[in-house]
Parts: C-alpha cells; structure tokens; sequence
C-alpha cells in the first residue's frame, strides 16, 4: 500500500515479514523511504507491537496517521512522520472509524460498529472526534433494538488478560435466564470486534434472546505480537480453554447467562475449534462448524497454505511424534464426540476443502451423534451471496433453536 506524503518527499508503505521456525505471526509495520533514489529506508513504528492497517497524512506532511487495532477495538495514533511515539487520536467505545483518507487539510474515513453498517465521516485530528457527513439506514435501524456490545476482561489461569465482546439479547427481563452462544473468530490471527457483519452478525445471533460471547484468546490480533504468535506453539488447547474460561467469568458479571443452555459457533479456525470442543468438553447443547479442520494432516496436503503449516505444527509432517500433528488434531479425539454439530461448506473452498468437513460429518454418522451437513455448491471459504447467507443463517438459527429450545 504505497503512497507519498503530500510534500512529495517521502514515500511511505506497509512492511511485513516472512514467517520463520521462531516466529511466525509479525505485525505490520510502517516504512518511509526517503533520498533522491528513494533508497533510505527507516521504519517509523519501530518497536511498537500494533499492526498499522492505514495511513493518512497532516498538510505539512510533518505527522503521519496510521489505524490499527488495539485490546479490542481499532484506533487512531499519530507519529512524527520520522517515527517515535505513538500518541492516541482516538480511542471509540463503540465501533471504530477506519478506512483514512487525507487531502488539502480534509481527512475522511468510515465509521461502522454492530449498531451501524457504516457512514462516511469527516475527522478533526485536532479535536480527536468525528462528524457523520451520511446517514445511512437511518429508517430501518430506528425500527430495530440493537443492544450496545459490551467489553469484558478477566485474567486466565495462565495469568493472560484475556478480551471478550459480550452482546446482549435484545431484551433483559428481571428475573429470567438467557442462554448463551460462545462464537470464536476465524483466523486465528484474528480480532473479535464491536463490528458489522452480514457474514456472522452479532444482533441476528442473539435475536432469539441469546446472550453472545466473542472471546479474543491466544492468537487474536490487536493485543501485541507475542500474544498473537504464541498460538502457534499451542494450536487449540489453549485457546480452547480460555473461551470456556471466558463464559464461566462472563457469566458471574453477567448472572442472567443461563450456563445450563450453552452452545457454540465457529467458521474456519473457529469451526476447527468447534471439533476439538466436542472431543474435550461435554458444556455445550449443540455446535455448528463452518469450514472446521479436523486432520491436521489431510489438511496440510489439500489446503492452499504451504510451509506455514509446517512451522506452526513444529516439525515436518514425516517427522513421526513430533510436534503438534497428532497431539492438537481434533480427529484423535473423535472417539468422545458427542455433542449435535451442524456442519456447513462451501464446496469451492481451498482454505478448509470439503473432504475436511465430510471427513467430520462420516465421523459423526458413525459414531450417532446427530448432525447435518449443508453443502453450498457455488460458495468459497466463507457464504457471501445473498441467498445462500439467508439459507445459511436460517440453517444455524434453527439448529440453535433446536438445541436450546425457547427462551422463556
């Protein structure tokens, strides 16, 4: 994403890095490059652990405006266009404005959260807000109750600070109880935000009167490099335990989630986690696996990755009883399924190809647990046309509906 400053005397671009077998997740970071052949090169977020997803620029080219994500919602820093220390512009508490664009002293982006698709905005760096320049959907939100998301911490029993976004149902009454629906992000390196999607939307998944909880574990983005590194030395165990861990503390701040009504949703790696929770915890009424792994070899040799896959696992695939190959596949656990799983696929998907999700549903025919399987013809990794995310969504509506019963 190259593109000069306005004085014209620098040009400036994402840098990023190849994975190696100490580290494989680097965050993004801001490069300048400078002198009449553009050759010197200095990296104006230099030691700072955020990945810089956009830049905009001050008239007199003195400060550079970059957006990135940080615990849980993507802000707004300024720097010294030579670098130094990142200030904070701003920092929302509800969506974020993303998409920066900068000319003639006018900076413009998009503001978007779960209670709004997106408006266009003019922001003042000097007063670190914003102004709504359109008013989309202004009409049809105004007839729909869209509960603000809430963030929520608490601190592992590995001793991280781990992020949550808590969704309330559409309405809270005294004295009943809600069930719950735990949804993982994809990635994994990944962040679950207060944002708007038609892919998975937050509002759709607690309609019936759900609370939604979307846990940042180990591997998300936004909460520092290492953090999001250190998922590759512990694929899914670890992760696994601190979103179960996240709806036991939840649910103590939040004393109407009904713990007794549980289920979980997931897409890419957060239906790969889908099939791992079934052969280790028994806590959930139902699953629904979106383009979920489940043999962490017979994915690495008909997916579309290539040696990434090899250094997270931690050795070769022919090194026998070395790394994470056999001991983190959710296959070797399958003898212990139990739990009722929807198993949803795009059959032009590379990432996470159909045989992935077949193997899955065999696996369940086999062993009797009560599952279907609903194969999208014409889609990819993720269901992006309109009628199929309909037929999809209602697929997983009803299967939750199926397994948690009525609210009230």
């Amino acid at each position: 994403s190259p593109e000069f400053s306005p004085d014209g005397q620098a040009l400036y671009a994402m840098e990023s890095r190849l994975p190696t077998a100490k580290q494989i997740y680097f965050v993004n970071r801001l490069a300048r490059f400078t002198g009449a052949d553009w050759s010197q090169l200095s990296i104006v977020t230099a030691g700072w652990d955020r990945s810089v997803s956009g830049i905009a620029f001050s008239p007199d080219s003195r400060q550079v405006y970059v957006q990135a994500e940080d615990d849980g919602t993507t802000k707004i820093f300024r720097f010294a266009s030579t670098g130094g220390a990142p200030e904070v512009v701003h920092a929302p508490t509800l969506g974020a404005v993303t998409d920066l664009q900068s000319e003639a002293g006018v900076m413009v982006g998009r503001f978007s959260g779960s209670t709004d698709p997106g408006q266009i905005v003019r922001f003042d760096p000097v007063k670190k807000s914003y102004v709504a320049l359109t008013s989309f959907n202004k009409e049809r939100l105004a007839k729909i109750y869209l509960p603000k998301p809430e963030h929520f911490w608490f601190t592992a029993k590995n001793g991280k600070k781990i992020h949550s976004i808590i969704v309330p149902p559409p309405v809270v009454e005294a004295g009943k109880k809600y069930p719950i629906i735990a949804f993982p992000h994809g990635g994994p390196n990944s962040m679950s935000a207060d944002s708007f999607s038609t892919r998975w939307n937050s509002h759709l998944l607690t309609a019936p009167g759900y609370y939604l909880i979307m846990t940042n574990y180990t591997g998300s983005t936004g909460f520092g490099e290492k953090f999001a590194d250190d998922i590759e030395r512990d694929v899914l165990r670890g992760p696994a335990i601190e979103t179960l861990e996240a709806i036991t503390e939840a649910a103590k701040k939040y004393t109407q989630m009904d713990l007794t009504r549980q289920c979980a949703a997931g897409g890419s790696y957060g239906g790969y986690l889908m099939n791992w929770y079934n052969g280790t915890t028994n806590q959930f009424k139902c699953l629904v696996n979106h383009a979920g792994a489940v043999n962490n070899e017979s994915q690495y040799g008909l997916n579309d990755g290539g040696i990434d896959r090899e250094l997270r696992m931690g050795a070769p695939i022919w090194e026998t009883g070395k790394g994470q190959w056999f001991d983190q596949s959710p296959i070797r656990y399958s003898k212990s399924w139990k739990t009722p799983m929807l198993v949803t696929q795009g059959e032009l998907d590379f990432r996470v190809p159909l045989s992935e999700s077949m193997t899955t549903f065999k696996l369940l025919q086999r062993l009797k647990v009560p599952a279907r399987f609903v194969i999208f013809p014409d889609e990819g990794h993720w269901i992006l046309k309109g009628p199929n995310s309909r037929k999809h969504m209602e697929e997983v509506m009803g299967w939750f509906a199926k397994y948690l019963g009525p609210v009230n």
